[in-house]
Parts: C-alpha cells; structure tokens; sequence
C-alpha cells in the first residue's frame, strides 16, 4: 500500500499523564465549561441551560414522514424541524423494540429478563418493512439539531455510564480495545456475565480496567433504572415527548474524563457547585477535595487567564509564539486551514527544513484548534510544501500523535506532494463560535480590530523577534502616545525598561499623535520600516 493510501482511524486517549483543570461558568442562560490542559485552554463547551435535545436524550417520536428513495424517516420529537433517522440507525433489534413498545402501552406487565426476543432485521431492508407514518416508536438524540437541520436520531437506544454502556434487546458483552491486557479482558467479561441480567447488552469502558464487581454492578443497576424509567413513561405517553434525559455535559465530562491527572474542578455557581458534589459523591467520592466554590472577585475565566486564552485562539487568524500563523475558513461544504510561517525563517536551514519544522509547529496547533473549536466534518490543511516523502511522513506521524487526545472519532489522510492534508471528524454538537473582535475606538464601529487585550503581547513578540532572533540594533518602536505613555511611564520600571533588561538589548519608543490607538511600526538604524 502506498504512502498516500495509508488511513489512520482512530478515538485515542491521552497516553501521558497531563494536569487538567475544568473551569465552569455559569450564567442565566448558559453554562461555559473550559478544560485545561497543563493551564493550555484545549476545550470549550457551551451548554444551554434550557436545551431539549441533547446528545443521548431519549425521546418518544412520531413518524411523520417516510422516504422510500433515502431509506429514511422524518420523526417529530417536539423540535421545531423533524428529526432525520435512517433505515441503519434502525439496529438489528428494531424487531424487539417494536414488539416491547407494543406491549407496554398496551398495558401488559413485560419484564425484560422473560422478554422473547425477535430475529434481527436485515442490514439491506427496507425502512416501510417496519415503520409507517404516525407510528410512535422509542428514539434517542444520536447528534445536535446543527444550522437548519433537524436532530439526528437513533432507534439503538443505549445508555453511558462510568464503567459500562448498557445496550437493551442485546446478550452481547464486549470489552473496550483500548484494554490491552487479555486476562483483564477475560476477568471484565466474566464479571459482568454474572452480573448481568438477560436481553441487556453491555460494552465494558476503557476505564473499567481494574474495578471490582461492586463498582460495576452499582453502575449496571443504575443504567438499568434508566431503562426502566423509558418504560414507566411509555405506559404514560400517548404522543411523542421526551422520556429520559442525558446528564448535562459538565457530568458528561467529569464521567468520561475523570482520572487521577484532573487537578481542580473550579465551578462560580453556588446551586451548580451543590450539583456536581452530589455527582461526584456517587461516582467518585475521592475526588470530593479537588471540587472548589469560586468565590473571587473576579469573573472565573479572567482570574485562570481562560478569557485571554479564547480572544487570542479563536479569530480567523491564530497566531503562534514562534511568528508560525494559521488563517482558519470555514464554508458550508468543509473548513480550510492555511498555514503561514511569517518569514520567520532559521537562516542556517535549508527551505525544506524551515519548511518542515514550520508544519510541525502548525500541526500540534491545528489538532488544539479542531478540539477546541470542536470542527466536525471535512477539513483541508494547506500545509508549506514538502518535496521529500520523508518529511511529509513525518509530518503525518506528527499530527496523528497530536490528535491522539482527541476524544472524537477522525481520520487523517496522509500529505500529497502539493501540501494537502485531509482530516474527517465526527462532531454530534453544533460547533464551538466566539466572536473575539472588538469595535474599533478610531472609526467608532465602522470596521473590526483584533482584540485589545493581545496587543501589548504582539508587540513585545514581534520586539523579541526583531532583537533577538534577527539580532537587529537600534530598533525604533513607533506607537500611538497613549501606547508611549503605558509603555514608558514610571521611568526605571517602565515595561520599555523590563523589555531592555529581559532581551539584553536598547531600542527607542516613538510617539505617534498620526497613529490610531492599535497601530504600530519598527524602523531599523537607517529609519526604513521593518515589514514583518
């Protein structure tokens, strides 16, 4: 198989131990979630605290509409567009759930431990062989209502827990391949066979490796009630409506990522504080003493530097530390990530080198961008141009180790020679938006600026790179005469004096009364413009 037809799927999980900080915000409407990485911002969840249709919600729907040429049907389960469910999101089982829904609405007593099971369905039928329009049938939120569509859905209704997944109208117990050892595998199985009731599936979690049976058994019964639940509301229902709700994605998180690496949850909300305690009193009571109430003055994000963190990496332009920038684009039909290396080349390389070494950069802040801003669906690199297949080897390598902690299912495909790298991802919630402009104070809103709250920092980078990676001498910084007046003032403990001290080199300030407040320039010994 050749180089360019190598695919690499994968759902990793962070090999190396990492610190991780969640930081939760909670406001009227909402609730702002950032998990940190060693202090690096890597997630950002926006949850609506009145949202109907989240991932794993457990609805029953009403087939409106069948579609014979898709081999689907459009479902009303209360959303303002009808949700989409397709003949393969039917499951094999869709004889059972069928014929259990049947029975519990009409009122018979139907234990799942007695309950006789249907053959499966064909993998090619037709989805008119089992749904017809104004049935009601059990479905569950399997991907967000996203732009104009309606929610995605499911007839395979299961249920996440911290160990286990249980899967009703199923016998089948499987075990997570991210378990590698083969007798833990087998103990796992048998421990839940013996556990397990009939016609309940379960797949084992990576994070079950190592559990006693009461740890599973108290997860199992718990998914259990769940299901049980679904069915008390089905005697209840006679239209479509919700029956069963996912945990909301702060426990969603603490469920799925909770391990010994996480530092400190730090929540401002009193009432969500009381709610995430008693979570974590069930699903790891010794985890108890990293829960802290924010009570600071100021707002949470400020005082973890995750406000500063989400202005400087979520614009259109992302800027790197080492001059290495990224123009991220997005169009209905896919996301286009362009990579610039700013001309901030090493002299002593070779084009292919500065080349690689500039993608390799790129690469480690595209894999934070795609989680972070959780892009779904096909994304295109234009990475610098590499002539050597080595290096484009490398550079693939490079990005699937970066990708690696990324919890969504993706694959990447291999560079071409023209720089072109392709990535597909799943994402199952509407993709993360910050609008990070400001309006300008020059033009009082007529255009848009980048963020205030970086400049001093892009300034002081492009200094450094000017001083000390170009070894330039008597640099000239020109600014507007309030940036001169921060940037000078106090004399021996000016920042234009800490700057002097931490580079080793002098350079003059400018006042620019012509200057709009964000605009600055660097002028050589000659007196010419620097262009960076």
């Amino acid at each position: 198989m050749s180089e360019e037809q190598q695919t690499v799927e994968t759902v990793a999980t962070v090999e190396k131990t990492v610190m991780r900080d969640l930081i939760i915000s909670s406001h009227a409407s909402e609730v702002d979630i950032a998990l940190l990485e060693d202090n690096i911002l890597v997630e950002l969840h926006k949850e609506k605290t009145n949202n109907q249709f989240a991932v794993g919600d457990v609805y029953l729907g009403k087939v409106k509409k069948i579609l014979p040429g898709l081999n689907a049907a459009f479902v009303d389960v209360g959303y303002h567009k009808e949700a989409f469910l397709h003949y393969l999101d039917l499951g094999s089982q869709i004889n059972s759930l069928l014929k259990y829904k049947k029975m519990v609405t009409s009122g018979q007593d139907v234990s799942m431990a007695k309950f006789q099971m249907e053959p499966d369905a064909e993998k090619k039928g037709k989805i008119a062989d089992f749904l017809t329009v104004g049935d009601l049938i059990p479905v569950q939120i399997a991907k967000e209502p996203i732009s104009t569509k309606g929610p995605r859905i499911t007839a395979e209704v299961s249920f996440a827990g911290r160990y286990l997944v249980l899967v009703p109208f199923s016998n089948r117990v499987s075990v997570s391949s991210k378990i590698k050892s083969s007798e833990e595998r087998s103990r796992l199985k048998r421990l839940i066979q013996s556990i397990r009731p009939n016609n309940y599936g379960v797949i084992i979690r990576t994070v079950a490796e190592g559990k006693k049976v009461a740890e599973l058994d108290t997860d199992l019964r718990s998914l259990i009630d769940k299901w049980e639940h679904c069915t008390v509301e089905m005697t209840k229902m006679t239209n479509f409506g919700k029956m069963v709700s996912e945990m909301d994605q702060t426990s969603v998180m603490l469920r799925d990522l909770l391990n010994e690496s996480f530092n400190n949850i730090v929540v401002d909300d009193e009432t969500l504080y009381e709610e995430i305690h008693n979570y974590l009193q069930t699903i790891a009571p010794q985890k108890l003493e990293i829960l802290q109430l924010y009570k600071g003055k100021l707002p949470i994000f400020e005082q973890y530097n995750v406000a500063k963190q989400i202005k400087g990496f979520f614009g259109r332009v992302v800027s790197l530390k080492n001059g290495v920038y990224l123009i991220i684009e997005h169009t209905e039909a896919m996301h286009v990530i362009d990579v610039n290396s700013g001309h901030r080349l090493n002299k002593d390389n070779t084009p292919e080198e500065n080349a690689l070494q500039v993608n390799l950069d790129a690469a480690k802040e595209i894999a934070r961008q795609l989680r972070l801003r959780d892009m779904g669906g096909i994304i295109i690199v234009d990475f610098i141009d590499l002539h050597e297949a080595k290096n484009r080897k490398k550079l693939f390598d490079a990005l699937v180790e970066a990708m690696a902690p990324d919890r969504a299912k993706h694959t990447i495909l291999p560079a071409t020679k023209f720089g072109l790298i392709q990535i597909t991802r799943h994402r199952v919630r509407p993709e993360t938006e910050v609008l990070v402009q400001e309006k300008c104070p020059v033009c009082a809103g007529e255009g848009k600026i980048r963020p205030a709250i970086l400049f001093i920092d892009e300034i002081e980078n492009n200094l450094k790179y000017l001083l000390v990676d170009q070894n330039e001498n008597r640099v000239t910084l020109q600014v507007h005469p309030f940036i001169y007046s921060y940037l000078c003032i106090d004399g021996l403990f000016s920042i234009r004096r800490k700057w002097m001290k931490k580079y080793g080199k002098r350079f003059k300030v400018q006042s620019m009364p012509d200057f709009h407040m964000l605009q600055y320039n660097f002028l050589n010994a000659k007196g010419d413009d620097i262009k960076l």
